[in-house]
């Protein structure tokens, strides 16, 4: 059996694998990828671009029905093998545009599962029948939907999905339930509440998007309620139970146990990192709950061997994947670059009205010591927003009142998951608040909140 060399091989071809191997091509390493399924990994194929189709679905459809509130007439109706069909269209012209970097930066595809097996200066990679050998091996190889089959909680084909059979439905579920209310089940809330499903959603916590400020936890649940979605926080689902034409399922609360019948159940509890059958634990690897730990250079501790990702530690974010790699490969090449700094990395979650965030909570900046000031500004104070038809949503600043640093920044409303971009650069270039207050913002447009929001943290908002 003869062995292929490398300098560098990546396993895993998503966000996180396959930007990391650009980057090591562009470094000048020979460079290949290894992918059990299609390139672009669950993101480009089951993740983050198919599920912002089926959304911007959801999304054109409801504006189609509220077309009289901006002097229009319009018939709403939707074909929703036609809305799967494009999603899935979108989907494979990614992973094919993945394919063509390829080609185009040299580097080589392994298809195939990788296994790992002691070896010098990195483990020996195998495909197969086929050998590898490279002087690093970076590991990118994802996560996969938590469940819970101590009770039943797992796809079944039929009634209980994951968000990838959550993609491609063949009917509608009158009755849905969905279990975990974090930006996975959130997104498929909206989605299929637009569409007519009477949507539950259970949250084993005290309130959804539990990962984000507790005011715009309590502001979107209220959205969604007077969209008609039903929420139950502090509840969990003990058991379900199929029947012949549908699924029950009994939960706990504060009110004590109920029992639903429902159509479809979605899991939305949370990531598996994969880490299964690659020989990763006689190596020495390092994994706690299924996630592999790393250093700030996403360094496993076994020589030759690195992990980035979903399968390493939260927040598990396609983009944070990306920059990991960079940083990774950057740190193999010598160009000592700087740490991923978790608290500056975005979060976005694209249900209606989209969420988004970057930094410190409120809550975490007054436990982390700080004296904050915050400043609030909602969109019904802005010309833009109220011309759109958006006028619902708030945009929230924290502030270290002692040195003025940008601690964090929570948005709820229209385009937010475009706008929290502006926070994020303020924060990696460690602006204060006067340097934000003297930024010119053009009007008439959304971005105007932003200014406000700052300038409402020193009691000097303009237009509420």
């Amino acid at each position: 059996m003869a062995t292929s060399n490398f300098d560098v091989i990546v396993i895993g071809s998503g966000p996180g694998g396959y930007v990391t191997a650009i980057r090591a091509s562009q470094l000048g390493f020979k460079t290949a990828i290894v992918e059990k399924e299609a390139l672009g990994g669950v993101c480009l194929n089951w993740g983050c671009i198919p599920t912002k189709a089926l959304l911007r679905s959801a999304e054109v459809y409801t504006q189609m029905q509220h077309a009289g509130d901006y002097g229009l007439t319009a018939t709403a109706g939707f074909d929703l093998s036609a809305i799967v069909k494009r999603s899935r269209n979108i989907a494979s012209q990614m992973s094919k545009g993945i394919s063509f970097l390829m080609k185009k930066h040299k580097i080589t595809v392994i298809d195939g599962f990788a296994t790992l097996q002691p070896g010098k200066p990195a483990p020996q990679v195998f495909v197969g029948s086929d050998s590898y050998q490279a002087k690093h091996v970076i590991l990118a190889s994802g996560a996969r939907a938590r469940t819970i089959p101590q009770i039943g909680l797992e796809p079944d084909g039929k009634y209980i999905w994951t968000a990838k059979e959550a993609m491609i439905p063949e009917d509608l579920p009158g009755r849905l339930l969905v279990i975990g209310s974090g930006a996975i089940g959130m997104e498929f809330a909206s989605f299929y509440n637009a569409f007519g499903s009477d949507v539950t959603v259970v949250e084993m916590v005290d309130r959804i998007l539990p990962a984000e400020d507790a005011e715009i936890s309590v502001f979107a649940r209220r959205s969604f309620e007077k969209q008609g979605i039903k929420i139950k926080t502090d509840t969990q689902v003990n058991a379900v139970k199929p029947g012949v034409s549908d699924i029950s399922a009994t939960m706990s609360g504060t009110k004590g146990d109920v029992t639903e019948k429902f159509d479809r159940i979605i899991l939305a509890i949370g990531i598996v990192g994969n880490v299964e059958d690659m020989g990763l634990e006689a190596l020495g690897v390092k994994i706690d709950r299924s996630h592999v730990q790393v250093d700030e250079y996403s360094f496993t501790g076994v020589a030759g061997l690195y992990a980035i990702g979903d399968v390493t530690t939260p927040p598990w974010l396609a983009h944070k994947a990306s920059h990991e790699g960079v940083i990774c490969i950057e740190k193999i090449a010598g160009e000592n670059p700087h740490p991923l700094d978790a608290n500056a990395i975005p979060g976005c979650t694209y249900c209606h009205p989209q969420v988004a965030s970057v930094g410190y909570t409120e809550a975490q900046a007054k436990q982390a010591g700080y004296d904050v000031r915050v400043g609030k500004f909602p969109f019904i104070g802005n010309g833009k927003a109220v011309a759109l038809g958006e006028a619902e949503g708030l945009i929230k600043t924290v502030f270290d009142k002692k040195t003025g640093e940008l601690l964090g920044a929570h948005m709820i409303g229209a385009e937010v998951t475009e706008l929290i971009q502006g926070y994020t650069v303020a924060r990696s270039l460690e602006t204060t608040e006067h340097e934000l207050m003297e930024t010119v913002f053009p009007h008439p447009t959304l971005s105007e909140m932003m200014h406000e929001a700052v300038l409402a943290a020193y009691d000097r908002a303009l237009h509420i």
